[in-house]
């Protein structure tokens, strides 16, 4: 009999022979999984198309359990001693934050949306530490071709085929439908595209999924107005949010980190992706993760160095 094979091999093994997934692809893919921990021949092929681009940024979420409660203590400058602070006061104080800074933008279907990122990433037995500097211009409606680099790799990306479907969805006037109300927005993204169903309230079996859909929409640069503040507040609800003191992003910047951790026994029980925020402000800064390549497994920080609309491939602002 062969050795059973743990989600990750499996994820790995459904792409083995194609281009790297987007987001929404992978997504996808970890929905699937998802679906066959819990019930069998559950990886039927999905009926949406999804759009190719090499995004190799990606961390899956856990199987949620019972709310983790964690602080970590912080110093304040009125005072010698420190303080605990919650994973919810964090994530709350960034929504906070976010709407104090947010300027509304309503970019047009035919503009582009620019971003610049830098990540800087070093193999974890030791050795050299690179850093590559990713431009990209991604069509706002999907109906023009994007430029996107990713890790250095550059290509050019095919406009969206008719009827094609991206989960969390990448098509600005689609953004503009999802409810910036936390507890609706959890709801929204649990189910992927279609009518939510907003009177069946969230199970246990609900958060990995909706847990992963919410940190992939919080990847998105440019988001409508409220709608990234609600995903910060959205996510302080699920359980298994923890904190970090002490976490860095690829700026060199210090501030707290918040990971999702799986239970015990799960190929996530170590916890996935570090988002970092400001210690005193709760503002966003970025992010610590890891990426495995083959033999190799990368850590990893990055941050958003800009982001904007544009009106054509090749335009910075």
């Amino acid at each position: 009999m062969s050795e059973p094979r743990n989600e990750l091999q499996l994820l790995r093994e459904w792409e083995a022979d194609t281009p790297p997934l987007t987001d929404p692809a992978r997504a996808r893919a970890l929905l699937r999984l998802h679906q066959a921990m819990l019930t069998p021949n559950a990886l039927a092929p999905a009926p949406a198309a999804v759009r190719r681009r090499p995004v190799l940024r990606m961390a899956v979420a856990g199987v949620a359990a019972a709310a983790i409660t964690t602080t970590v203590l912080v110093a304040n400058e009125s005072s010698p001693r420190t303080q605990p602070v919650s994973a919810s006061t964090v994530l709350n104080g960034a929504a906070a934050e976010e709407r104090r800074l947010e300027k509304p933008i309503a970019p047009r279907d035919d503009q582009f949306i620019y971003t610049k990122e830098v990540i800087k990433e070093t193999p974890t037995g030791g050795g050299r530490t690179r850093t590559y500097v990713d431009e990209s211009w991604d069509s706002v409606d999907g109906s023009k071709r994007s430029y996107v680099s990713e890790l250095g790799q550059k290509q050019w990306v095919p406009v969206y085929p008719p009827n094609q479907t991206n989960w969390p969805p990448t098509r600005w006037t689609l953004l503009k439908q999802l409810p910036t109300d936390p507890a609706k927005l959890l709801i929204a993204l649990r189910g992927g595209p279609g009518k939510a169903d907003y009177n069946r309230p969230m199970r246990a079996a609900d958060w990995p999924i909706t847990q992963f859909f919410v940190a992939s929409l919080l990847r998105t640069a440019v988001l409508p107005k409220g709608l990234r503040s609600a995903a910060y507040e959205a996510l302080a609800t699920v359980p298994g949010i923890k904190v970090l003191p002490h976490q860095k992003d690829g700026d060199g910047r210090v501030g707290i980190g918040i990971q999702y951790v799986g239970p015990p026994g799960t190929p996530w029980a170590k916890g996935g992706r570090v988002l970092v925020f400001d210690a005193k402000t709760y503002r966003y800064l970025g992010m610590h993760d890891r990426r495995p390549a083959g033999a190799t497994t990368y850590e990893q920080w990055s941050y958003l160095a800009a982001s904007a609309v544009v009106d054509r491939v090749m335009q910075r602002p």
